[in-house]
């Protein structure tokens, strides 16, 4: 490994999540990892521990169902850092009954770890999740061929497995795929390089993880600043939120849509201090050169760029997550970063309803206008739920899809 910095935020927060089919091992990888990189409490230590030998997987599994059954059903987050970065990591569900747990675990990942057993290689399921994650359009895939100690180490299953998923990958519109070969259980190729396969020269999980680049490191994005709160004081408007993405800085001509209106970022405040510019994942409050009618809901962009689209007709990818099934004609909620407004079901894509877990495409007509982008340009503003207005149930996630 290269020299660890001085500092776990200089590199950024990373947000990871796993999936895997049942049994391939993605529990004991978690706790694996957690343990070697030092991020276990002794008690903790200690309670996987009374019967000899570390059960890791246990790090993870929390829920007694879970313990039980030898299975993840629930999103488990967790939060651990090393000299270099710190990370939260969602470790999701395998099974393909729990699929909408790995939408909600990988919505916001930057990263996903695709684990596969060396002895089966690609199945239905990892196919299943390499298809959510290139929806999601996490912007980096890690394949982990778990369980080489099993077949022998062989470079030739590795290459092989590799090689498929990775063609698969490329099918999805996934640009770059990393394979790494692992024992979770041994411990190779997790923390520390494996003595047992000389044949690999890439980066360990953690190596990988520690050198990524995350979204903050992209300042290129164009600014999108969703309006949270409005704040009065001393006669002036202050806007609070979180900049979803990009970089705002002091004297930016911007538009606030969805109205249109214009005017200049007069003052920026991150953490009760006065910045000239602020980032993607800051949460900030903006005061504006000009006295505008500005409420929750609105967002705030550079008057040049490319700017959001302001839409009553939302196109997306969608995967189900309620009981109930989502049917043409039904009356929904869609919550968009801070606005939320009515709408309907006007068509589903060869399909007249969804059930739980089904992926689809969804076409929705709203109340008011909506201010989105391509979720595949900018994740933070293309992304939507549906919730049912009677009781406010989140009913359906959605990534927009603009024209071209």
């Amino acid at each position: 490994m290269s020299t660890p910095m001085s500092s776990a935020t200089e590199a950024g927060t990373l947000r990871l999540a796993t999936a895997g089919s049942v049994d391939d091992g993605k529990s004991t990888l978690v706790g694996r990892l957690l343990h070697d990189s030092k991020s276990v409490l002794a008690d903790q230590l200690e309670s996987i521990s009374r019967t000899g030998t570390p059960d890791l997987a246990l790090l993870t599994d929390g829920l007694r169902a879970e313990r039980e059954q030898g299975i993840t059903i629930d999103v488990a987050y967790r939060y651990f850092a090393t000299p270099r970065r710190r990370f939260i990591l969602a470790d999701t569900p395998g099974h393909v009954q729990y699929t909408r747990n790995m939408v909600t675990g990988a919505s916001t990942a930057e990263l996903t770890i695709i684990l596969v057993d060396a002895r089966n290689g690609v199945v239905e399921q990892t196919r299943r999740h390499a298809a959510i994650a290139a929806l999601l359009r996490v912007p980096h895939l890690v394949l982990a061929v778990n369980k080489m100690d099993l077949v022998g180490y062989e470079e030739a299953v590795f290459a092989a497995t590799a090689e498929e998923f990775t063609a698969y990958a490329t099918e999805l519109g996934v640009p770059r795929v990393t394979a790494i070969p692992v024992s979770a259980l041994a411990g190779d190729n997790i923390v520390d390089p494996s003595a047992h396969m000389d044949w690999y020269g890439g980066p360990t999980v953690l190596e990988h993880l520690e050198t990524v680049p995350v979204a903050a490191a992209a300042p290129d994005t164009p600014a999108r600043f969703p309006v949270q709160y409005v704040i009065r004081h001393d006669e002036s408007r202050y806007y609070a939120g979180q900049l979803a993405s990009g970089t705002l800085r002091v004297g930016d001509p911007i538009t606030v849509h969805p109205s249109g209106r214009t005017s200049t970022i007069a003052a920026l405040d991150v953490l009760g201090t006065a910045v000239d510019a602020a980032r993607a994942g800051e949460s900030l409050t903006a005061r504006l050169a000009d006295e505008l009618d500005v409420a929750r809901g609105d967002l705030l962009a550079p008057s040049t760029g490319p700017a959001p689209s302001v839409t009553r007709d939302i196109r997306g990818a969608v995967c189900h997550l309620a009981d109930e099934p989502l049917v043409v004609g039904q009356r929904v909620l869609l919550r968009h970063t801070t606005r939320t407004v009515k709408a309907i079901v006007r068509s589903l894509a060869d399909a007249d309803r969804l059930t739980a877990n089904d992926l689809g495409h969804v076409v929705l007509r709203t109340a008011e206008p909506v201010v989105v982008d391509d979720y595949a340009e900018i994740r933070w503003t293309g992304a939507f739920l549906l919730l049912d207005p009677a009781d406010g149930t989140t009913l359906t996630a959605g990534m927009a899809e603009l024209p071209r």
